[in-house]
């Protein structure tokens, strides 16, 4: 038996419609897909109609969390492969994955996440590796100001190839995630006394500098010069998601 014929993917959707098909797209070797969904209002549900592999869990009340748990609780397959709708397997980590084989010891694998801008895959990311592949009893979800993330218990290796983020939302709902996400990233740097912050943590909490590096480090650290338009849109991107937290910081301060 093929390492994938044990996995189950397990996506996480809300209004995806600009991305969903893709996500679904390298999946053709999965036997059932299962969906958590957050009440859509566009075409995401019709989508994930039309495949007879998908099963879907609507959210209605309580937290994700919680949700999660009976859903992970629900999947009979030795192993999960998590991923949000606007990401997708590259072509390099579905050939990956039809070799592996875990060790006994191991819970779970992290990927790295590459960004593309309108299916152009940049050299670099921001965007730290996650954990996306793992056994369902070993692990549980915990959300964050960055959304949903997967916590195991047990020994966690890393996969070659990565996952790519190609979100297509329109522009103007981008920027509105992006407001709401500077507010709750800036109560939890004004709520986590310094000494136990990250180094870019305090930083970011100093709120002037962080815009600025930012945006360099994704020309240059990053590579993302190299990568023409795309590069550059990812950036400025970057930059102005920094920004919105360095106004949001300044507002609260302001207020107090």
């Amino acid at each position: 038996m093929r390492f994938l014929d044990g996995v189950t993917p397990l996506i996480i959707a809300g209004n995806e419609d600009d991305n969903i098909e893709r996500t679904l797209a390298p999946l053709g070797w999965a036997r059932r897909i299962v969906v958590v969904e957050g009440g859509s209002t566009d075409g995401t549900l019709d989508v994930l109609a039309r495949d007879p592999r998908v099963s879907v869990h609507r959210r209605s009340s309580g937290s994700f969390a919680e949700h999660a748990k009976l859903v992970l609780d629900g999947i009979e397959s030795d192993w999960v492969l998590s991923l949000d709708a606007d990401q997708e397997l590259s072509p390099a980590l579905v050939e990956e994955l039809k070799s592996l084989w875990p060790a006994e010891n191991c819970a779970g694998f992290r990927a790295a996440v590459i960004p593309k801008i309108h299916g152009r895959p940049l050299r670099g990311s921001l965007e730290p590796a996650r954990i996306v592949l793992f056994r369902p009893r070993q692990a549980r979800f915990a959300s964050d100001t960055h959304g949903e993330r997967v916590r195991v218990t047990g020994e966690v290796a890393a996969l070659g190839a990565p996952i790519w983020r190609d979100d297509r939302k329109p522009l103007a709902r981008w920027l509105q995630l992006q407001v709401d996400h500077a507010a709750r990233e800036a109560e939890r740097l004004l709520a986590t006394p310094r000494a136990e912050m990250s180094r870019a943590d305090r930083m970011r909490a100093m709120a002037w500098p962080a815009p600025i590096l930012v945006f360099l480090q994704v020309l240059f650290a990053k590579g993302a010069v190299l990568d023409g338009r795309a590069g550059w849109y990812y950036a400025f991107e970057r930059l102005l998601a920094e920004m919105l937290l360095m106004l949001e910081l300044l507002d609260r301060r302001l207020k107090s």
